[in-house]
């Protein structure tokens, strides 16, 4: 495949680096144009019941898209109840944040910049 362009499934390539697809850590043989320093994107498969503890100090800003189930991102500043398809949160730097699905759940994340 060339250096800049890429076909996949977010699916199969989400196995390798815990779900992400794009971001400064994809190989640059492998990755080619997901190689970037921008932004990362995550597809992210979440059986009911699994969660993340909490991160801090992050210096990212962050989106998080429903596809389906029930999730929720806890932030130091309130809750986002993502129950519907299509919800979403969006938390800034130094945001304190968790997640947890309450069903099995698909999200999309989008954080930037990437960085290490």
């Amino acid at each position: 495949m060339a250096d800049n362009w890429y076909i996949g499934n977010a699916h199969d390539d989400s196995e390798t680096n815990r779900g992400w697809i794009l971001g400064h850590f994809m190989d640059s043989a492998a990755g080619g144009v997901r190689r970037t320093e921008d932004l990362e994107v995550k597809w992210g498969i979440h059986p009911a019941g699994q969660q993340r503890e909490w991160t801090t100090g992050s210096e990212h800003t962050c989106l998080v898209i429903l596809v389906e189930g029930k999730f929720y991102v806890d932030m130091s500043v309130g809750v986002a109840a993502l129950t519907r398809q299509g919800d979403y949160v969006v938390y800034g730097p130094g945001i304190d944040h968790r997640w947890r699905a309450e069903t099995d759940s698909i999200v999309v994340s989008v954080r930037w910049p990437s960085t290490s």
